[in-house]
């Protein structure tokens, strides 16, 4: 039976990663077993920046976005003799496995301790719900709702002064947070990045609504997508269509606040599940959510999973919110 664990948070931050943290805690204290905060993700690893944490110190987290643990990038961590001195700096203090909550690039990481003798169980924290081998990820849903909110308030403005909106929203190569955000808030011209529209069809797109008689327009588009800023992308589709249309970017807004029950949920279950893989014994996995349900699997299998065709999806989406008429 282990003794001590560790957990850390690797990456962007996302809603509910300190309720991961509570779940690990909890879950951890009931069958006996110390956990070990590390600071900065992976680089508290190598510099040792162990901090015992205790239930009491969970208390009040659940409801707070961000992470308490601290993250940081570290991309030296991909040497051997780096990740030699954080295998090292785990023995030293006891601790015999780690939970890691971050994204594809901290399950690499944990995969390289496991093969080198630290059991690691990773947990899907991103709010880009990049992860394939999980229906969700620890974050996603808080951030949906935060993009839903503001492009509903963006959508009231543009209504009063007869505009539309490009409105850039995050998601580092996955679409799901432009495409989930249209369905909820009735978004016109949808551009995810699975399914890129070029400026000149969202253009055309805005030109036949407006003479249909639409009064305003928004247009979600993905970050990173294209090789001009949203603000020339707008004045674009303006040059095009006649539409007087703004740009937003809504930025780090979507990363932070409070998580919602969902996320808590999934989150904290997670944490309890990952809990008792390495109770087992077992390394190298992660945890993700299939069909409502959490699944293990082995994280080699999981990076090399390939996304399901998201565009017939999408096109549908397209075709019902582009519809008008008086």
């Amino acid at each position: 039976m282990i003794k001590k664990i560790g957990i850390l948070t690797s990456g962007g931050d996302a809603p509910a990663m300190n309720c991961a943290i509570a779940g690990v805690v909890k879950s951890a204290h009931a069958k006996g077993i110390e956990v070990y905060g590390i600071r900065d993700g992976y680089k508290g690893l190598y510099n040792a920046w162990f901090e015992k944490i205790t239930v009491e110190q969970t208390t009040d987290i659940m409801s707070k976005g961000g992470t308490i643990l601290g993250s940081a990038r570290f991309v030296e961590f991909k040497e051997e003799e780096i990740r030699k001195v954080a295998i090292e700096n785990l023995k030293k203090e006891g601790i015999e496995a780690l939970v890691v909550i971050g994204g594809d690039g901290s399950y690499m990481g944990a995969q390289k301790l496991t093969e080198m003798g630290i059991n690691c169980v990773g947990l899907p924290g991103t709010i880009d719900n990049d992860i394939v081998s999980s229906d969700f990820t620890i974050g996603f849903d808080t951030a949906l709702n935060t993009v839903v909110e503001a492009v509903d308030r963006i959508r009231d403005t543009m209504q009063s002064h007869n505009r539309a909106c490009v409105v850039e929203i995050m998601g580092n190569g996955c679409g799901d947070l432009v495409t989930y955000a249209a369905v909820g808030t009735g978004a016109e011209i949808v551009s995810p990045a699975e399914d890129l529209l070029s400026i000149e069809e969202m253009g055309q797109r805005a030109k036949k609504l407006r003479e249909q008689g639409k009064r305003s327009l928004i247009i979600l588009i993905s970050e990173k997508s294209y090789d001009v800023p949203s603000s020339e992308i707008a004045k674009r589709i303006e040059q095009i269509s006649g539409f007087e249309t703004r740009a937003t970017i809504l930025g780090h807004i979507q990363r932070g606040g409070k998580p919602t029950a969902m996320d808590r949920y999934l989150a904290f279950t997670g944490a309890i599940f990952a809990v008792d893989q390495l109770v087992e014994g077992k390394g190298g996995l992660f945890i993700g959510l299939e069909n409502n349900k959490l699944v293990a699997r082995d994280i080699q299998q999981t990076l090399n999973m390939k996304a399901a065709d998201k565009k017939p999806f999408i096109r549908k989406l397209r075709e019902a919110n582009e519809q008008f008429s008086k």
